[in-house]
């Protein structure tokens, strides 16, 4: 059996979102994070569709009502009822494998990043889409603690990802690296696993998800954030990130094509000064474009420079994700990509009907 963990230019069906509510921790913020939500959508919309998670009716018929008055197409969106602790799709999204060519989901377990965070809902929430007949492929149950963020795959059985992370006592303390590495190639159709063991971003809660730090562009591509501030507290930790991946090797032994990504000046938070992870790793690609964060820096011009170099066939869309890094993830973080063929057919147009 043929058996890969699907990469994220594979073409996809739709893009998961789970919308906030008043009642969880964006509730301060919700006019600035749902005004930055909007312009993700409008900007998927005119690639592809958009599968929205909301928490009740009421919020479905006001999102209706608003891309509505935004233009967003019917046919390139779906609402569907899916009660959330939290809006971050990456990690309590499905996973989607090929076997043999077919996709099938994998439903991982969700603690909420170790047990930081309420997570019982978010980790229901793959269930709850599917048993609506959201999906008309397999959703599989796992008893493994794994969050998207985690993991990069190039497609081709090499997935990257941090021993920070998949190796913290806080996800699943009776495996070693050994055992985790087993069950990634067991699960994922993994050759290899290519571990990092250094870098991290003040502010994150995911004890640095490989999503915020590195990313493949393409089987022979991967781009990453550098920091050339030597003053900076994270200079010698992401210094030791980039000797780590310039040492990288494809599974042939050629080397990989690198792309650094620029560093963004501080950013913290206006209420208590705390630093926010501000990363240009944590973009989105999608059906011929991808969405880069930018933070209103001077680096944010350079940043996608860089991705227009490492993506140079897919149109760039620049999203101002100032508010995202409020509670701590980004834009990549806010989503979940669902490949071709994972929808049911008819999801689409029951809700542009």
């Amino acid at each position: 059996m043929t058996l890969r963990l699907l990469p994220e230019w594979h073409p996809q069906d739709a893009v998961q979102l789970t919308w906030p509510t008043p009642t969880s921790d964006w509730a301060p913020l919700l006019d600035t994070i749902e005004a930055t939500l909007e312009t993700m959508v409008v900007a998927i919309a005119r690639y592809q569709p958009v599968l929205v998670c909301v928490h009740d009716a009421a919020q479905r018929e006001r999102l209706t009502q608003r891309f509505d008055a935004l233009g967003v197409d019917p046919g390139r969106r779906a609402l569907i009822i899916a009660d959330s602790d939290d809006t971050w799709a990456r990690d309590h999204g499905p996973i989607a494998v090929s076997r043999d060519g077919a996709i099938t989901l994998l439903d991982y377990v969700f603690t909420g990043w170790g047990g930081k965070f309420e997570a019982a809902r978010d980790d229901r929430l793959s269930r709850a889409l599917a048993a609506q007949g959201v999906f008309q492929v397999p959703l599989e149950s796992q008893d493994l603690v794994l969050e998207g963020g985690a993991i990069e795959s190039d497609g081709e059985g090499t997935l990257l990802t941090t021993s920070a992370c998949l190796l913290n006592p806080n996800r699943n303390p009776h495996l070693d690296r050994d055992a985790v590495e087993t069950r990634l190639c067991r699960d994922l159709g993994a050759s290899r696993v290519l571990w990092l063991e250094h870098g991290h971003l003040e502010g994150d809660d995911t004890d640095s998800h490989i999503d915020t730090l590195a990313r493949f562009c393409d089987a022979a591509s991967i781009a990453y954030v550098r920091c050339d501030d030597p003053t900076d507290p994270h200079y010698a930790e992401l210094a030791a990130m980039e000797r780590e991946i310039k040492a990288l090797r494809r599974e042939d032994g050629s080397p990989y094509r690198l792309f650094a990504l620029p560093w963004p000046k501080p950013c913290h938070d206006p209420d208590d000064g705390h630093r926010l992870p501000a990363t240009y790793a944590n973009f989105l690609i999608i059906n011929g474009a991808v969405l880069v964060p930018t933070y209103g820096d001077a680096a944010d011009f350079r940043a996608l420079e860089v991705l227009k170099a490492a993506f140079p066939d897919r149109d760039l869309i620049p999203i101002d994700c100032r508010a995202v890094i409020r509670q701590h993830g980004s834009l990549h973080c806010l989503t979940m990509q669902l490949p071709h063929g994972a929808l049911a057919p008819t999801l689409l147009a029951a809700d542009a009907g």
